[in-house]
């Protein structure tokens, strides 16, 4: 384990390799897949609520080997440790600047949010802006200031039973994720389950409790990173105004609005990862 003032040097070779790094005081699990082009900036990936690194497997496969991409678990999630104390989204952005020291990085990365950690993305690119050179967010909406989900698809999300059982994972995954899980819902279970490494219940409440109250509303216009907004049409979770809403108040924003659900990013990767890339080659 490292501590907050050496930075971890990575193994030898080009592989991906995953290890645990103390930042800021908190301590993370961490996946960094080695990229073969040290011109192009890394691509640091924040992960929604409930979910390990594991999760976004896909996706990191979908993209071209040269680019670095950065992976870790929250607090209590996944392989991290759960927090000593509860953390906030402005509280936690400064532990993700501190990640990017420990792991050699000075420069801006570019940095993608999913769902919740489209969220942390937001909240990074205001607040670290000098570490954040092009911003994506996928699936991801405004926080609290934001038009809700229908009631009964919030209370899906406020248990992390879909994390832990796969049958329970399948039967609410049209409903809940929208998109091909309505006619596929067993990719759902795949995606949640395959590959996941669960942490404890407490870790994704205390992640759930991290974005309440919290909105990035009032913060849009300060967003000055370009900008790539991805959302499906049929997002039960994320209604697609909310991107377009967004699309509106960041100032150097584009919107990318496919026909697909929540997860689409994961589930259909081959089709989305060469929209992120050029983005972020532009």
């Amino acid at each position: 384990m490292s501590s907050t003032s050496s930075r971890v040097p990575p193994p030898r070779g080009r592989r991906e390799y995953v290890r645990t790094v103390t930042a800021a005081g908190r301590t993370l699990r961490v996946s960094v897949r080695p990229g073969t082009d040290g011109g192009v900036p890394p691509l640091l990936l924040m992960n929604g609520i409930g979910a390990s690194l594991e999760v976004l497997q896909p996706f990191v496969d979908a993209l071209d080997r040269r680019r670095e991409v950065i992976r870790f678990d929250v607090p209590g999630v996944g392989g991290s440790p759960r927090p000593v104390v509860p953390y906030l989204m402005a509280t936690f952005a400064p532990v993700v600047s501190a990640l990017l020291t420990q792991l050699g990085h000075q420069q801006p990365v570019d940095v993608l949010g999913f769902s919740w950690g489209g969220g942390l993305a937001q909240q990074f690119a205001v607040q670290c802006r000098r570490r954040c050179r092009r911003v994506v967010l996928a699936a991801t909406g405004m926080g609290t200031l934001m038009v809700p989900a229908h009631p009964r698809v919030l209370a899906r999300m406020l248990t992390p039973r879909r994390h832990r059982d796969p049958e329970y994972a399948r039967r609410i995954a049209g409903e809940l994720y929208g998109g091909t899980m309505r006619t596929e819902p067993e990719r759902a279970a795949r995606v949640l389950h395959a590959a996941s490494r669960l942490g404890p219940r407490r870790g994704y409440y205390y992640q759930l409790a991290a974005g309440t109250g919290w909105s990035s509303l009032p913060a849009l216009p300060l967003i000055r990173q370009p900008t790539l907004i991805v959302a499906g049409d049929d997002d039960p979770i994320i209604p697609v105004v909310n991107a377009r809403v967004m699309a509106r108040l960041i100032p150097h924003a584009e919107l990318y609005v496919h026909p697909g659900g929540h997860l689409a990013m994961i589930t259909e990767a081959d089709e989305f990862a060469p929209v992120v890339e050029r983005f972020l080659d532009a």
